[in-house]
């Protein structure tokens, strides 16, 4: 018997957990649960994360989360608590697998089988943001080899595990060559234990075009935070519907189940929503704790419905299903249908899909880091790069000097252009002389000058070089 926590989440939540639960118990699944309550609710009573401390304590002693979705109020001030779940439990990787259903729910790729491995902590949800100036706010985008090594890491063990043949890497290191050239970079590194998985690489926009048009060209793909959290929902939705995919969020403790929809409040009390996308979810559940006859039990059952014709109002069509059914119907559809396997879909079989066990990451020793320059970021609101430069030069040391000045990436000083539109934040890069080095100190001496020359200084970014490989990117036409 394994003990798990249930939340019922918000909008059509309670509907789909409670129609959830009834298919996997009557399936024989050996859990006991905690239900906790978040949500819009908790965010209202004034608790801006959307659970309380006693909720997070039920979760962490269970360590497994079965989670329907909630509603994050409009307005400031309210945290994702999806996000914030994942980052605080080291819920590293999101694994969503989107296969076709046809011919009994409608696509246009009717033998698409693709999972889809994204990072999931950390890139641009990492959320750190600023306003800098009037005109310009700014996101770090954060990427760690550990990050990437435990995400890729995972993709291959997956694929290893399942018998697939081949894992995709999508990144944009053609333009990020620091960031996302990391997780390309460890990818090769990684792929290279794996000799009998095929690998390969994909800049994300062809990537996305390729995987939209022919999706059966891929197998496991994995990928940084946003461009997975965009990819798994339009690949679930070619799929026929995202309502019907759901997710698993796995951590090295603890693990989080979930379908990949939203609360749809409008549809909510009307018993007409689909509970597939949770039922998913529940099923990769079942498969983490081990129980893998009672998953596959479900999985059969619910394919079988699906063959029947039994939909639905958000998958049925005319000529193709046979009975449109609410949401306990549905679920009362698949109950009947337990111990039963599908003609044309393809019956699953979950032998060995119990939870991974993967190694702990071990840090690398350190390469050598040495300081070789600063930008200085500067708001104002001029507009002529010479002017600035000729203002930002009384900054000079005797041996660090102005090398350019960007704005927005793209070198504007020296020999900028004059049709480039410039905002009020400007980045200028100072660098000792040939021959010479820079440090800290020259940093705050930099700073100090800045301040009594009334520049605006509004952060700093040291260049570093790491075993005398530049860390850090050129200005765009530099």
């Amino acid at each position: 018997m394994t003990r798990i926590t249930v939340a019922k989440g918000d909008g059509i939540g309670p509907e789909i957990m409670d129609a959830t639960l009834d298919i996997i118990k009557a399936a024989g699944a050996q859990i006991e649960i905690d239900e906790i309550e978040v949500g819009e609710k908790v965010y209202l009573a004034g608790n801006t994360s959307g659970i309380a401390n006693s909720s997070w304590d039920t979760i962490r002693r269970n360590k497994i989360f079965l989670k329907a979705p909630i509603t994050t109020p409009q307005g400031g001030g309210y945290k994702s608590l999806n996000v914030t779940t994942r980052k605080f439990l080291g819920l590293y990787a999101n694994v969503r697998p989107c296969i076709s259903l046809h011919p009994f729910v409608s696509t246009k790729h009717p033998v698409m089988d693709v999972v889809i491995v994204r990072e999931n902590e950390e890139d641009l949800y990492a959320g750190i943001e600023h306003q800098q100036t009037d005109e310009v706010v700014q996101c770090l985008k954060l990427i760690s080899r550990p990050g990437c090594e435990k995400i890729i890491r995972y993709a291959f063990e997956y694929a290893k595990q399942q018998k697939r043949k081949k894992v995709t890497c999508f990144t944009k290191d053609n333009i990020m060559k620091q960031t996302d050239g990391l997780f390309h970079q460890v990818f090769d590194e990684i792929a290279k234990e794996y000799p009998e998985i095929e690998n390969e690489h994909w800049i994300i926009d062809i990537g996305a075009a390729k995987m939209a048009d022919t999706p059966e060209a891929f197998d496991v793909i994995v990928m940084p935070n946003l461009y997975g959290d965009v990819l798994s929902d339009v690949a679930a939705q070619i799929t026929g519907s995202v309502g019907l995919a759901g997710s698993a969020n796995i951590g090295e403790e603890c693990a989080m189940f979930e379908a990949i929809h939203g609360s749809a409040p409008r549809r909510a009390g009307q018993n007409v929503a689909n509970p597939s996308g949770l039922l998913q979810g529940a099923i990769m559940m079942l498969n983490h704790i081990g129980q893998t006859a009672v998953a596959e039990r479900v999985q059969n059952a619910w394919l079988t419905t699906l063959e029947e014709g039994i939909h639905t109002y958000d998958i049925y069509k005319e000529g193709v299903s046979k009975q449109k059914v609410g949401t306990k119907e549905f679920a009362q559809a698949v109950i009947a249908n337990l111990g039963k396997t599908p003609k044309t879909l393809k019956a699953v079989s979950y032998a060995n899909s119990a939870a991974l066990n993967l190694p702990k990451y071990k840090r690398k020793a350190s390469a050598k880091k040495e300081l070789v320059g600063v930008d200085v970021f500067v708001h104002w609101n001029g507009e002529s790069a010479d002017e600035l430069a000729s203002k930002v030069k009384a900054l000079e040391l005797k041996h660090v000097k102005l090398s350019m000045i960007t704005n927005r990436g793209i070198k504007v000083w020296p020999e900028g252009f004059r049709e480039t539109f410039c905002t009020d934040h400007w980045r200028c890069r100072f660098k000792p002389q040939e021959g010479a080095s820079i440090s800290k100190q020259d940093i705050i001496e930099l700073l100090n000058k800045s301040l009594n020359e009334g520049i605006d200084s509004i952060k700093t970014e040291n260049l570093y070089a790491f075993d005398g490989k530049p860390a850090y990117s050129l200005g765009q036409g530099q």
